[in-house]
């Protein structure tokens, strides 16, 4: 069980990391009279979700690319039924419209290529199901389109640009940055290392790890600010951001990890993708129950309550 506790551990670096690379990087930026447009796009957009890079990274070039699949499925699913859904149970979500249009079909979107990439077997009657390094491309390639609707949707006042950005001072934003980056590449060693050590002597697939573990530790720093902001009453809350770190994990961090390394997949691998569109569908339904563009308390409980059926299953 130490295994366990050390991977558990290297969240803590991990997630100081990705947040102080963040700031010091968008203190930087700003010093160099870079739009706040910019910064959100890529800094803090690319840092946010560097803990699940980090870590997929790692995994895929030690080999271990059941936990890339379960990390970003994991995580995906994570962000819909229990912070999209704990959120709402605590103060009830307004959508806007772009998310409602566009941002919730893509990422729906995104969830039935994944299904389509990752079942070789089934389509193609090979023997074994693979998301090559075609596949990779080809949701790289996806990512860029959508960070080319990202820009023009945040450039006519879609999304919300208006960054809080704390006055660092130079020096310390470099130091910042480069600790940052020391914390991110340690924190994801230790998790990847010890995760995969505990999964041997337990005997517990590689999916399985990163479908709990791995997706729930970095899947803290958006489940933390989303209940914050949801125990303040603050309706701005963006599902738009949510569903954006999806989209993220499954174009970008997928995609880099599935170039690097081929990823098998295993049988129980389908449950996971299924859910993955499930969750994505019942937003869309619950925006247009009940009343008013939003999702109210009792569908907040039902996404949750889907999660813990769906552990269940995966766990029993």
């Amino acid at each position: 069980m130490l295994n366990l506790l050390y991977s558990i551990i290297g969240f803590i670096p991990l997630i100081l990391g990705a947040t102080w690379l963040v700031n010091g990087a968008s203190a930087i930026a700003k010093k160099q009279n870079i739009s706040n447009l910019v910064i959100g796009l890529t800094i803090v957009a690319f840092g946010t979700s560097s803990p699940e890079l980090v870590v997929n990274v790692l995994a895929a070039t030690s080999g271990n690319t059941g936990f890339s699949f379960g990390n970003v499925v994991g995580s995906n699913i994570i962000n819909i039924l229990v912070i999209l859904g704990l959120s709402a149970v605590v103060y009830p979500m307004a959508v806007k419209s772009p998310t409602i249009w566009i941002e919730i079909p893509l990422c729906l979107l995104s969830a039935f290529i994944l299904l389509i990439i990752a079942n070789d077997s089934i389509l193609d009657g090979l023997a074994l199901s693979t998301i090559t390094r075609t596949d990779g491309l080809l949701l790289i390639g996806f990512f860029f389109v959508f960070i080319y609707y990202s820009w023009f949707a945040m450039k006519r006042g879609d999304e919300e640009h208006d960054i809080k950005l704390k006055e660092i001072s130079t020096g310390k934003s470099v130091f910042l940055v480069i600790i940052g980056m020391i914390l991110l590449a340690g924190g994801g060693q230790v998790i990847v290392h010890f995760a995969s050590k505990f999964a041997v002597d337990y005997g517990i697939s590689d999916r399985i790890i990163g479908l709990t573990i791995l997706s729930l530790g970095t899947s803290l720093p958006e489940l933390s600010t989303s209940m914050v902001a949801a125990f303040k009453k603050n309706i701005d809350i963006s599902i738009g951001n949510i569903i954006g770190s999806n989209l993220f994990n499954t174009f970008l961090i997928l995609g880099v990890s599935s170039t690097i390394q081929p990823i098998k997949l295993d049988i129980g691998s389908n449950l996971d993708l299924l859910i993955n569109i499930l969750a994505t569908i019942l937003v869309f339904i619950f925006v247009f129950t009940r009343k008013g563009r939003m999702i109210d308390r009792l569908e907040g409980g039902v996404m949750v309550l889907v999660y813990v059926v769906y552990m269940y299953f995966v766990l029993g």
